[in-house]
């Protein structure tokens, strides 16, 4: 390897730091419940304890661990492993932070896993799902997947699960799919081994998914994670199971790290992709500028390079290059993005291309743009819009 190379590659990662750490989840044993009891009310104070819990259904191609601190490993099952894990949030919490510890995790200052209930099969797993949205108004007994990115260990991904969910007020039940990230910076090339590896995985947690209660099914992939999510529709999508994609409300990929000619020969291999379908990117995302860099400078489907071709496709495409700082992370901690899902600036209708804003819609060149409270751009395959207020 030259020197230079050496130096990239060296960059590379720095860059990337940003997707992950190694955080730990705080379980003890009197926090595991067992398989088919009730899970204890959380105790919440302002205080000495979590201001609030997010219950996580998880379903991973991790290897279950004896260390409850990270009851997953980085290690690939063979088969799929189930559980809840439910997850306080610090009362000191700040919106698009996960306030993690490297130890043992202070319920007061940091996330942490406050009990933890494995499941025996996947039959259960959509049992205990329906008892969960059976529990909520009518327009709440939606599910929400997340599927994380590179270099995140299983408290890493979960915490983040957690965050959104809490953050975004997203008004569903959280499911997060784990794959088997090494959660380790000098391991790239056994994270895209292993994100090949999960696609089966969430190919039969999107089917098990279809089999609940829920009304709609929101699925959200970042960064590598966002190629296990393609590879999992396309394994659908080619043994007879796109019915699945019926069930699915949209599906955003925020930051794929996608080489964009893999994308799009993923796009033909699935057919017609979920609708909405929509694809977030920005221009200073350093992790794929410099991603893209390593491998010869071929662009990756987040790098905000390939717009038009996104368009041509019929994905919506949002331009994070000047919202917040534009960063890897962005679709995550972003003020502004939660203030527009709250508000219903990014409602479904947008995401689909039909939000239209009176005497702001006229034609163009199979371009269209919403600007954003804080230049956030919304590429419509087709039209251009006004600016949102």
């Amino acid at each position: 390897m030259t020197l230079s190379r050496l130096s990239a590659l060296l960059l590379l990662m720095l860059a990337l730091a940003g997707c992950g750490g190694r955080a730990v989840l705080g379980l003890d044993a009197s926090g595991v419940v067992k398989a088919n009891a009730a899970i204890p009310a959380p105790v919440l104070n302002d205080k000495t304890g979590p201001k609030a819990v997010v219950p996580v259904f998880v379903a991973t191609s991790r290897e279950r661990s004896d260390n409850l601190s990270l009851p997953y490993s980085a290690k690939r099952s063979p088969k799929l492993n189930f559980s809840r894990i439910d997850i306080g949030i610090p009362p000191t919490h700040k919106n698009g932070e996960v306030e993690k510890s490297t130890t043992k995790p202070n319920p007061a200052r940091n996330f942490a896993a406050t009990t933890f209930q494995p499941y025996d099969s996947g039959q259960i797993f959509v049992e205990k799902i329906n008892a969960e949205l059976a529990k909520r108004p009518a327009n709440q007994r939606e599910l929400f997947i997340f599927v994380h990115g590179y270099n995140n260990n299983f408290a890493d991904s979960v915490f983040r699960a957690a965050q959104m969910s809490y953050d975004f007020g997203i008004p569903a039940v959280t499911l997060h799919y784990s794959w088997p990230s090494a959660g380790s910076l000098g391991l790239y090339v056994y994270d895209r081994d292993s994100a090949t590896f999960g696609r089966d995985g969430l190919a039969e947690t999107l089917r098990l998914a279809a089999k609940t209660k829920a009304s709609k099914i929101l699925l959200v992939g970042h960064s590598m994670g966002s190629f296990v999510v393609m590879e999992a529709l396309k394994d659908l999508a080619e043994n007879g199971h796109s019915d699945v994609f019926r069930r699915m409300s949209g599906v955003m990929l925020a930051a794929p790290d996608i080489d964009i000619d893999v994308f799009q020969a993923q796009v033909a291999d699935i057919g017609q992709l979920p609708r909405p379908f929509t694809v977030l990117v920005s221009r200073a995302d350093r992790a794929l500028n410099v991603s893209g860099r390593i491998v010869g400078g071929h662009p990756r489907v987040g790098d905000g390079s390939s717009i038009p071709v996104l368009q041509k496709l019929g994905i919506v495409v949002l331009d994070a290059s000047d919202l917040d700082g534009g960063a890897h992370g962005v679709f995550a901690s972003s003020p502004t993005l939660m203030n527009m899902a709250r508000s219903g600036q990014l409602s479904e209708r947008v995401l689909a291309g039909d939000e239209r804003s009176a005497g702001q819609a006229v034609l163009a060149d199979g371009t269209s743009v919403i600007t954003g409270a804080a230049s956030l751009v919304i590429y419509l395959p087709g039209r251009l819009l006004g600016v949102v207020q």
